[in-house]
């Protein structure tokens, strides 16, 4: 059961249904990754109806998702997009791994990603220079965090 959820999120994923994604978690679930660390089915969601939202308003031809070794815990998936920020392309590597509920929804989920390798991508130069600090890591987090409180206000 927890195999089909991890498929049944990466399909709406691939196809930019943050509704479908958010229906994955369970009300309490955890999600944690290099930008964000959210509490909540309501929060996940808009999480991934923020960045969804952004990939069609702004990259959606450059949008591609491939999830692949997907187990009963875990997935490697690999995003292509344009950064909304900074307009730039990324193509980012990404180990997941999952805890489920007795009903098959999504309690913790942690996204693992190289944070340098992404912020050479999505922030040039800046990133190529700081992306090894943990200043630029917090201040990464302090913005998409930022900003997903703008979004969930907007309703």
């Amino acid at each position: 059961m927890s195999r089909a959820t991890i498929e049944r999120f990466y399909a709406a994923f691939a196809r930019l249904d943050a509704d479908a994604m958010q229906a994955c978690y369970a009300p309490d679930a955890h999600f944690d990754d290099e930008a964000f660390a959210l509490q909540g089915r309501q929060q996940i969601g808009g999480m991934w109806r923020m960045l969804t939202e952004a990939t069609r308003a702004t990259g959606l031809p450059h949008w591609k998702l491939v999830a692949t070794d997907i187990t009963d815990h875990s997935a490697h998936w690999e995003a292509h997009y344009l950064f909304s920020a900074t307009g730039r392309r990324v193509h980012n590597k990404i180990d997941a791994a999952f805890v489920f509920d007795n009903s098959g929804l999504i309690t913790r989920h942690r996204d693992r990603f190289d944070f340098w390798a992404w912020s050479r991508q999505a922030l040039g130069l800046s990133g190529l220079l700081l992306g090894w600090s943990g200043w630029l890591r917090k201040q990464v987090r302090a913005r998409a965090a930022a900003q997903l409180k703008r979004f969930l206000q907007k309703g």
